[in-house]
């Protein structure tokens, strides 16, 4: 029997919780080692969403669908709708515009009874769900609608710990899926979690292709340099600012160091392995810790937005869970310069309140074909517009 979303997040959770105190929990780490690349925006930020929100100047924000509980990451499908996943629920639902008002007026549930659905994709007429314990394959029918029975492609470890999975299609036309740790710090995961597979759609093979990822959430292909990137969710327990959230640019073969090292190489005091630290990659980009960075989308064809924002990203901050001061619930724009993020700033802010409460967690961004930019928030139950 299919356990259910809560209980999986509440093992995620209880894997995951600190035996200190916040007081407990502060390191004296110098600056250079915890480094935070956050910017002041370049835009200055106003209110919309009638006060609720608040987004650069030049742009608005409003509510593309309501009431969708638990709605995690959403794709772009090949009739023009947009395809979202509500892990909870274990369903992909449809959601079309279909006259162009900038609200989803036709809502589908298209596919159910999946075991946790998360990440999806679309490729070569067909339409992949990443499951918690496999990726699963779907006809697409003339209507560029997926429907029928799956067919398993790949099977990993599911359910516990960090449950969720993603899915993108790589530049070399193979399949990358990333499967998160069972735990916060533990042995014994690696190559078979903490990882990001690469799966042959066509033959079913499956290697590792990067590991040491404790929870790499969002996959995105960088068009420019057509390298993947992710946003990995560093481990808890050393304090309110360390370890720092990572943005990785992920390579063949590459060890990002969990779960003996964090950040730019420190070695995790569990283990003491500085030797073996220094042979793993570091990340491109750290921001804040805790932050936990989901989804993330390159602003190419966001034209919506103004130009400078072209080359960058965007990641969404589902927010903190154990911070002392919360931190997160917000939705970021990344810098880049010569196809390396550089710096991040504000974007969109505001489902966090004055006094840490939260009315919304941003999951996933995706960039629409009329150069808007969505937003899903699976606590408000909301996908967001922002637009000119």
């Amino acid at each position: 029997m299919r356990r259910s979303f809560a209980v999986m997040v509440v093992a995620a959770l209880v894997a995951c919780q600190s035996q200190q105190s916040p007081a407990q929990q502060r390191a004296a780490v110098p600056d250079e080692v915890r480094r935070d690349t956050a910017l002041t925006p370049q835009f200055p930020l106003h209110s919309t969403l009638g006060g609720k929100l608040e987004a650069p100047e030049g742009l608005e924000v409003d509510y593309f669908a309501r009431n969708l509980s638990g709605v995690r990451f959403m794709v772009l499908g090949p009739d023009g709708a947009v395809y979202a996943s509500r892990p909870g629920a274990g369903a992909i639902v449809r959601l079309a515009d279909s006259n162009g008002d900038g609200t989803a007026e036709d809502v589908k549930t298209v596919l159910s009874g999946l075991n946790e659905p998360h990440g999806m994709a679309f490729f070569r007429g067909a339409f992949y769900v990443a499951e918690t314990d496999k990726l699963t394959r779907f006809a697409v029918g003339t209507d560029g609608r997926p429907g029928g029975e799956g067919t398993v492609i790949a099977t990993y470890p599911g359910s516990s710990g960090h449950s969720t999975r993603t899915v993108i299609v790589g530049p070399d036309s193979m399949l990358y899926v990333s499967v998160g740790s069972r735990c916060n710090i533990c042995e014994g995961d690696v190559p078979h979690r903490a990882v990001v597979l690469q799966v042959n759609p066509a033959t079913k093979a499956v290697r590792p292709y990067s590991v040491g990822l404790r929870n790499a959430v969002g996959l995105a292909v960088n068009p420019a340099t057509k390298a993947i990137w992710v946003t990995t969710h560093e481990r808890d327990n050393l304090g309110d600012d360390i370890p720092p959230e990572e943005i990785d640019i992920l390579k063949d073969g590459a060890d990002f160091g969990w779960p003996y090292c964090w950040g730019n190489r420190q070695p995790n005091p569990e283990y003491h392995d500085a030797a073996r630290c220094a042979k793993t990659e570091p990340p491109a980009l750290m921001m804040q810790a805790h932050s936990a960075p989901l989804g993330i989308t390159f602003l190419t064809n966001a034209t919506q937005l103004a130009e400078q924002y072209r080359g960058d990203a965007l990641v969404a901050f589902h927010g903190s869970w154990n911070r002392s001061v919360p931190t997160g619930a917000k939705v970021v724009r990344v810098r880049i310069v010569d196809g390396k993020p550089v710096s991040y700033e504000d974007f969109v802010r505001g489902w966090q309140d004055a006094n840490g409460s939260r009315w919304g967690r941003p999951a996933d961004v995706l960039v629409m074909s009329d150069g808007a930019v969505l937003i899903s928030d699976d606590t408000g139950n909301a996908i967001y517009r922002v637009h000119r």
